[in-house]
């Protein structure tokens, strides 16, 4: 019954998208089928098979052994604080490690190659225009603002549809710069699991939305997602990045959970239930379609309502308290949808961004904003909801 709903779930996604469609006539149904596979197989692959799972787990070992690595430099800093399980310790100075290996690995060209020729098969697969499917699979290793910046010689090229995809699918994504401190608050699989799939779900539900043709396209550069002279300015620069992130994300949850804390308050005191339990009941019946069992809804509906209004961060550190005693497919589904930047604040950041680039496309993009995070959330949906096919 649950894989019935969670089908169903999925054909519900795809009509409402194609009900919110300005251009109805030239969706690409062939690229949607295929996106859509290609998710089924990875999702089946990684969960259902010996094989994918020696895989997926061989991929978590290579990050723990990495992430160690950190948590020697972390250890030298802080000494025995490392050891307290302190969240601004452990999980976000990580940030830093990780941001500034990737910088490493962009300055050696070895990340924007590999963004460029992925991003290449995807738009050859799909028949989608390389900038669009460029900024997808960016999005998966750079996060949101990075990856329309590396774009940024192209976007006075982007139609209003363009411009919405790109956007959407870069905001259906994270960062891998913060992947480690995902793989601390929820379970590893799931993380690296929703990245790849999360690539296709927002570009599924933005071309039926906006639908782009392939006909339009341009090719991508390298070299501007390259700015460093020198290795050890790319790690010095990696390094400080991290660190602002790591700021930025600390002060975001201050800030954010102490609103909660006080709206919960008022409305405990009002109403007679918090603030998250209201967003539970909202969201419940968007877990029920996506597979989560009747009597883990409101609880697994009131993490994805929390990550919407604040962000993923204040949602895991949530949702750790509650996965002991949740059901093996509603963890594995609401932390799917828990991998992603959709939320009422990357909306604004995602616009600060394009303003910076171009006022015009700014403007442009401003009076789809809410637009661009509904189908954003619809897809993490989508996420959530195939990885469940699977469990």
């Amino acid at each position: 019954m649950s894989l019935f709903i969670s089908i169903i779930g999925i054909l519900l996604l795809i009509g409402v998208a194609w009900l919110m469609s300005n251009d109805k006539k030239n969706i690409n149904y062939k690229a949607i089928g295929i996106m859509l596979a290609v998710q089924l197989v990875i999702a089946w692959f990684m969960l259902n098979t010996s094989i994918g799972k020696v895989v997926l787990q061989d991929v978590i070992d290579v990050f723990n052994k990495v992430l160690s690595f950190g948590n020697d430099g972390i250890a030298f800093v802080f000494g025995g604080l490392s050891k307290q399980g302190l969240f601004f310790v452990n999980v976000l100075m990580m940030i830093i490690f990780v941001s500034a290996l990737l910088s490493i690995l962009t300055y050696t060209r070895i990340l924007p190659l590999a963004i460029k020729y992925i991003g290449g098969a995807v738009a050859k697969i799909t028949g989608l225009p390389k900038i669009e499917s460029f900024v997808a699979v960016n999005s998966m290793v750079f996060g949101d603002t990075t990856a329309i910046l590396s774009v940024k010689s192209q976007l006075h090229k982007l139609s209003a549809n363009r411009l919405f995809v790109v956007c959407t699918s870069s905001l259906v994504a994270v960062s891998c710069s913060i992947l480690g401190a995902y793989m601390q608050m929820i379970p590893a699989k799931y993380v690296l699991i929703a990245l790849p799939i999360n690539v296709f779900s927002g570009l599924i539900l933005s071309s039926i939305v906006f639908p782009v043709q392939a006909g339009e396209d341009d090719e991508i550069d390298v070299k501007e997602m390259v700015q460093e002279k020198s290795l050890f300015e790319a790690i010095g620069n990696g390094a400080l990045d991290g660190g602002r992130v790591a700021l930025i994300v600390g002060a975001m949850l201050i800030t954010y959970i102490g609103l909660l804390s006080m709206v919960n308050y008022v409305f405990s005191h009002t109403i007679g239930m918090s603030f998250q339990d209201l967003l539970g009941y909202v969201f419940a019946p968007i877990a029920y379609i996506m597979g989560i069992p009747t009597s883990e809804m409101v609880k697994a509906g009131s993490v994805m309502g929390t990550k919407v209004a604040a962000n993923e961060f204040v949602a895991m550190l949530d949702f750790m308290k509650m996965i002991p005693h949740m059901s093996a497919k509603t963890v594995a589904v609401v932390s799917a949808f828990l991998v992603s930047f959709a939320n009422f604040s990357s909306i604004g950041i995602i616009i600060g961004t394009v303003k910076a680039i171009n006022g015009e496309k700014a403007s442009m993009l401003a009076k789809v904003g809410l637009k661009v995070l509904l189908v954003a959330t619809m897809g993490s949906v989508l996420t959530g909801t195939i990885v469940g096919l699977f469990m």
